[in-house]
């Protein structure tokens, strides 16, 4: 198919990002350098090599190439310098807005402290506001951990709560339902923390866990979670409650070659706030704007469409009412101008 969209529309147009891995963004080039600045053997001399090592097909092939690679990140300089290497290309992408996701568990179970983690990210996210972007934390807690082990997490990141918009779920979902993680993301919510969750794409029990997500565990957000069409009573409820649906094409179609663009197309016209993200870019080949791109050229989305994308992506996003409409303008006046 084509697309009346080009790569320059989508790359002038302003957008915000709510599903992003800040480790899925490390790039080959940078790994090599962090693994020689902290003496860490990878088995890899090459960006070639490291290149092919990023080679799955499915979840669980993906996450036994992804944690492995984040023993590279040591220090709060590691930490800075992956978020603010993405934060520029944020920019260059004309990501106004971001939420970031970070997985503290998998840093802190190798012996890194939580302080290191969460401060090289919060000076990375303050000195990108030269940028022109603006960036908020989301700490995930990773499924396959215990329950206990996400109850220490949120009890370290409490002194730092307020460098934290909201929690998330992440990581291998099978056996892993939601509601394992129930009574934390109550705490969460009491210390006014927002609430998302996972609900990847075509897993086992993947209506059940998104159902607990949304009608037990009151998460604003899914990420992922396009399955959702099979339960039109489901549907429903994300349209009246206007929860949020993070979507991320590139990653899809390494386990989907229709990278769920159906599923995308449907909720969009049902009124479903679901938007457009890169996930793990590093790994899955594209930034936002290729994630749109590619979305746009497969399935010919019309520019009506794509401008409904990114005008989903501010709405569900959890800054202020006036924020919001501070960026929905620039979408307007972007528009107008082309």
């Amino acid at each position: 198919m084509t697309t009346e969209i080009t790569p320059e529309f989508i790359q002038g147009l302003p957008k915000a990002e709510l599903h992003l891995h800040i480790e899925g963004t490390l790039e080959p080039e940078l790994k090599l350098e962090l693994a020689k600045r902290n003496k860490v053997d990878i088995g890899q001399s090459t960006i070639e090599e490291v290149r092919q090592a990023y080679q799955y097909d499915d979840l669980a092939s993906f996450l036994a190439v992804y944690y492995p690679a984040m023993q590279v990140l040591q220090q709060e300089q590691d930490f800075y310098d992956l978020a603010f290497s993405y934060l520029r290309r944020a920019a260059e992408n004309n990501v106004r807005h971001v939420e970031i996701f970070f997985d503290p568990q998998a840093h802190t179970s190798r012996d890194i402290s939580f302080e290191t983690v969460i401060s090289g990210l919060h000076r990375a996210i303050v000195d990108a506001r030269a940028l022109n972007v603006d960036a908020e934390l989301i700490m995930c807690f990773l499924r396959d951990f215990s329950k206990e082990s996400a109850r220490k997490t949120l009890l370290e990141a409490m002194p730092y709560k307020d460098w934290i918009i909201g929690v998330g779920l992440d990581s291998d979902e099978h056996n892993n339902p939601p509601l394992k993680f129930a009574r934390q993301y109550e705490d969460a919510a009491a210390a006014g923390m927002h609430l998302t969750a996972h609900c990847d794409i075509d897993q086992k029990d993947s209506i059940d866990h998104i159902r607990q997500a949304l009608e037990i565990m009151g998460v604003e957000r899914i990420d992922h979670g396009t399955n959702i069409v099979e339960d039109p009573d489901l549907v429903d409820f994300v349209v009246n409650h206007q929860v949020g649906l993070t979507s991320c094409p590139l990653s899809n179609s390494f386990v989907r070659p229709q990278m769920k663009g159906e599923e995308i197309l449907q909720l969009l016209s049902k009124g479903a706030k679901i938007c457009i993200n890169s996930d793990d870019p590093a790994y899955f080949g594209g930034y936002i704007n290729d994630n749109y791109y590619a979305l746009a050229d497969q399935f010919n989305l019309t520019q009506q469409q794509v401008i409904q994308l990114a005008r989903n992506s501010f709405e569900a996003s959890w800054i202020s009412d006036e924020k919001k409409a501070l960026y929905l303008a620039e979408i307007d006046e972007y528009v107008a101008k082309h």
